[in-house]
């Protein structure tokens, strides 16, 4: 994450938004293998072939990352482009990744990276909390049956998946599976 140091919190996930999604998979490596794979939020397009472009912004006001993000959604041979940007806090003491989308569509969308020890290595879990667009009448219709389970469960399980085999593969180099 360039190095620079984060000052302020997004403080815990909201509860009791209008869309939530899961993404779920226990991972063969370490906690802290898989957080550093997942932190590095800048090597994703490097190991993600879905992903167009991450980069780093000026840090916000309270000092936390402002991270540009742009992937692809895959229909079949197309890919729809997406975008947004985040806040971004590390949480090494638990250990997690929380973000908060300030642009783009998912604009006030809040998303945690937990990362819990198992005997099989890690459960990583990612959750995106939303009440969905600011459309009036369809705004959390969208939300809940097109753009969670279509846009974000269809880019954040494809990038669970892709970072778990950088996380599997560190993992055996390093003889640390668990």
């Amino acid at each position: 994450m360039s190095g620079a140091a984060q000052r302020g919190s997004l403080g815990p996930m909201p509860r009791g938004r209008a869309m939530e999604t899961i993404d779920e998979r226990i991972v063969a490596a370490a906690p802290a293998t898989m957080f550093d794979v997942a932190r590095d939020v800048e090597s994703w397009p490097a190991h993600l072939r879905h992903y167009r472009y991450v980069r780093f912004r000026a840090p916000s006001p309270e000092g936390l990352p402002v991270v540009e993000m742009s992937a692809y959604r895959h229909f079949g041979p197309i890919g729809w482009p997406t975008w947004w940007l985040s806040l971004m806090e590390l949480i090494p003491e638990r250990p997690a990744i929380r973000f908060r989308h300030i642009g783009g569509m998912t604009r006030e969308m809040d998303v945690e990276w937990s990362f819990e020890p198992v005997a099989a290595g890690t459960r990583v879990r990612i959750v995106h909390a939303w009440d969905g667009p600011r459309w009036p009448l369809i705004g959390v219709h969208a939300a809940r049956h097109v753009i969670g389970p279509v846009f974000i469960h269809g880019i954040a399980s494809r990038t669970l998946a892709g970072l778990a085999e950088v996380a599997e593969r560190a993992a055996l180099r390093a003889g640390d599976s668990s």
